[in-house]
């Protein structure tokens, strides 16, 4: 849930008790830089963190934000799950903790881990460089132990109160109407049933929740008496799943305690059919939130028919294990610990783990589809917020799969390009091409995707080679595709190194040759490739199999992320329909996104050659065609190209209107780069309208996005003149004073709060 100024997560059930913990929390965060909440699994510190957070979070003027740890079995994805979490896409080739430290060092916000625990090393050195370099940050951490940090305040939580007051008692009745809103404690001896059973349970919130959710089987009474029976058995000091279940947390300071959640885990888990045991098991290898189809890809197989599987995720909703939100669910950690100790003794890790990676295999692949369908923006976010299960896919295909692990990397490299993930795209490109021999289109996708995230990186003699390798390989593959998406990459290196000419010349060229409808094998034989083609092509050389399918070069969306840049090389916005040789219809139904990308070089060429009489029907056309297919990515640069037409024509009204719906397009694709690019010059038609104060704020927010990438403003090299320009007029119209007051305004506002303002239409004076 956004919170006015950053994110926290919804409260999906009431919160019972804790003013005392709360209380003690809320002194700790306005006293202390870092407190470590710490408590056995299953006690509430999440929950309690989240309420602690909300109620803090307007002290904090650049928000509350929350990481959830929890999903990460190593410290690998810690600091860009970090980086994520307080809004930080970077774009450069800085250490990724030198561009967080960077970012926060300004910053007054309020930082949340939630279970850190496992990474309680890691987490500690992290959190001591940020604090060292970020005064007005503030941390709170939820942890089972302290992290031993310098200057780290500990409050511990205990259980809830079971005698002398309500609070457990109401949180056993609280459940127990959720699950059944006619349920209650009236019928004689209940309410002393359910007290005895919170006094079992230890007041531990997580067991009396699912002692709670088994009240649909059972009784009152004989959910007290099996509860009764269960704990005053002797413990089995061999028992394996005992011992197991000792990573719950540190027996030495909660052992009976800790027992008592495992004992009623353990309870829970016999009050499950076969098959939902099952699916508990097998459920745990998922990172992140899921839907009812994930679960079925991922968790089917031997007994758990699909059909199993959705009846036994029911079942395991209404016995608590799983929660549903409405959209998603999810499993608590502590409960997948207990899972994912069972896939072991079942033998399933490998089967599972083969499962995980062949789903969210299969999910790249669609999402690479269907990226210029109208389901593109639904796509992007799932693959955004996949995230994490992507990576533990790519590890284990890496692994084990090397084929499929490159096909994957190639596929999914374009989308973290533009969800701002580029040492991800890079990283996982490299591993796979060093994982083994590659060819066809899989190679020419991991040689297409580091040229992208090293042209967003600012790396562009590394994009230039990887443009040559791609051309080569088209080529020598005659792969239409391919070509193309060489094309869009060379060319928007030449775009951004002050070459508009050349990328003209070759995406012309190039969209001739590969025109619907010509003769089979005209393109390839011609020779002609793109800018950088070095000759020949041979296969060994340049990386053979350009694919032909989209994205194979650069279906990847990926590339609009440079557009972030304001480049010509914003990417999708898709080439020049009016322009020469650009194809024969432009906005044909069902044009390709290479063939889309590479008519974008053609707009944002000639418009920095100043042929705008051109550029304008090229863009106005290719808008129409993303329009109607229901394409974004594209048309927002479209939109940003039509945007700095009219700027240049002297029609700032025109190019305002332009420029808003750019950003809102890039807004509802969280692309932070294409935003920074959209305000940019969103600013310049302000001032050139003679409003300087509001030219000035939407600049200074334009500037905040930019820290967010980690780049100073960039683009192709004639938006240096549009952006001085701009505040020359905007100083000219308000005098140096008021322009600075302004533009600092629009720099220290929250970068959604200041987008928010631009995207209001009109002139304020």
């Amino acid at each position: 849930m956004m919170t006015q100024v950053g994110f926290l997560p919804d409260e999906t059930s009431s919160f019972v008790g804790r003013r005392a913990e709360l209380a003690r929390l809320d002194t700790a965060l306005a006293t202390r830089r870092m407190t470590t909440l710490i408590g056995p699994g299953g006690v509430g510190k999440t929950r309690l963190a989240v309420r602690a957070a909300r109620a803090a979070a307007d002290r904090y003027p650049d928000g509350a934000w929350w990481a959830d740890l929890s999903p990460l079995y190593d410290d690998a994805l810690l600091l860009p799950t970090v980086s994520d979490a307080v809004g930080l896409a970077d774009h450069t080739l800085r250490m990724p903790v030198e561009a967080l430290c960077e970012w926060l060092s300004d910053k007054r916000l309020l930082l949340v881990l939630d279970s850190a625990e496992h990474l309680r090393g890691p987490c500690s050195h992290l959190l001591a460089e940020l604090i060292t370099t970020s005064p007005g940050l503030t941390v709170l951490v939820t942890s089972r132990q302290p992290l031993d940090t310098r200057g780290e305040h500990v409050v511990r939580i205990q259980p809830l109160p079971v005698d002398g007051a309500p609070d457990a008692l109401r949180l056993f009745e609280d459940r127990l109407r959720a699950a059944d809103p006619h349920a209650d404690l009236e019928a004689p001896g209940d309410r002393a049933a359910a007290a005895d059973i919170c006094r079992r349970l230890e007041g531990i919130p997580l067991a009396i929740e699912l002692a709670a959710a088994g009240i649909g089987r059972h009784t009152v009474a004989q959910l007290a008496t099996r509860i009764g029976t269960r704990f005053d058995a002797p413990v089995d000091a061999e028992d394996l799943t005992a011992s197991r279940l000792d990573l719950l947390a540190d027996d030495s300071l909660w052992p009976r305690r800790h027992r008592t959640l495992r004992t009623t885990i353990g309870w829970s888990h016999e009050l499950c059919t076969p098959l939902e045991r099952l699916l508990w098991a097998r459920l745990t290898v998922l990172r992140t939130d899921f839907d009812e189809a994930t679960a079925r890809e991922v968790c089917t197989g031997g007994p758990l028919t699909p059909d199993a599987v959705d009846r036994a995720l029911q079942g395991l909703v209404a016995q608590s294990v799983v929660q549903w939100d409405g959209t998603r669910y999810r499993m608590l950690d502590t409960l997948r610990e207990y899972g994912r100790m069972w896939l072991t003794e079942l033998g399933e890790e490998r089967a599972a783990a083969d499962r995980h990676a062949r789903s969210f295999l299969g999910l790249a692949r669609r999402a690479h589809d269907g990226w210029t369908g109208p389901d593109q923006i639904s796509w992007y976010h799932r693959i955004s917020d996949t995230h994490l299960d992507l990576c533990a896919a790519l590890d284990h295909l890496l692994a084990h799969d090397v084929t499929a692990a490159q096909e994957m990397a190639g596929l999914v490299g374009f989308f973290w390009a533009c969800c701002g993930h580029l040492s991800e795209a890079r990283g996982y490109a490299q591993r796979a091409l060093g994982a083994g021999p590659v060819e066809g289109a899989h190679l020419t996708r991991l040689q297409w995707v580091l040229g992208v995230a090293a042209l967003l990186q600012g790396d562009f003699a590394t994009a230039e080679k990887y443009g040559a390798l791609c051309t080569a390989t088209a080529l020598y593959d005659r792969d239409d595709d391919g070509m193309l998406g060489a094309t869009y990459l060379s060319g928007l290196t030449q775009l951004m190194t002050g070459e508009p000419a050349a990328a003209l010349e070759a995406a012309e060229r190039v969209l001739r040759m590969t025109e619907p409808g010509r003769a089979e094998g005209e393109p390839g034989s011609s020779g002609e490739g793109e800018p950088g083609a070095s000759g020949e092509g041979e296969p060994g050389s340049s990386g053979e199999g350009v694919s032909g399918e989209p994205g194979a070069s650069g279906d990847s969306g990926g590339s609009r992320p440079y557009g972030g840049s304001g480049e010509a090389g914003e990417p999708e916005l898709s080439g020049g329909p009016g322009v020469p040789g650009a194809s024969g219809e432009p906005g044909v139904p069902g044009e390709s996104a290479h063939r889309l990308r590479c008519r974008l070089i053609t707009v944002f060429a000639l418009t920095a050659l100043g042929r705008l009489t051109e550029s304008l029907p090229a863009a106005t056309a290719l808008r129409r065609s993303c329009e109607r297919g229901g394409e974004y990515w594209t048309r927002s640069y479209a939109d940003y190209q039509l945007a700095l037409i009219a700027l240049l024509q002297g029609r700032p009204e025109d190019s305002a209107a332009h420029a808003r719906d750019m950003l809102a397009g890039k807004h509802r694709l969280r692309d932070s780069f294409g935003i920074a690019l959209g305000l940019d010059i969103l600013a310049a038609a302000i001032a050139a309208q003679g409003a300087g104060a509001q030219a000035a704020r939407v600049y200074g927010t334009g500037h905040a996005y930019w820290r967010m990438v980690g780049h100073p403003q960039r683009g192709t090299p004639e938006l240096g003149a549009v952006r001085e320009n701009c505040e020359l007029q905007a100083r000219a119209a308000v005098g140096d004073e008021a322009y600075q007051l302004a533009f600092e305004r629009g720099q220290a506002d929250n970068a959604e709060v200041g987008l928010a303002a631009a995207l209001q239409s009109g002139l304020q004076p």
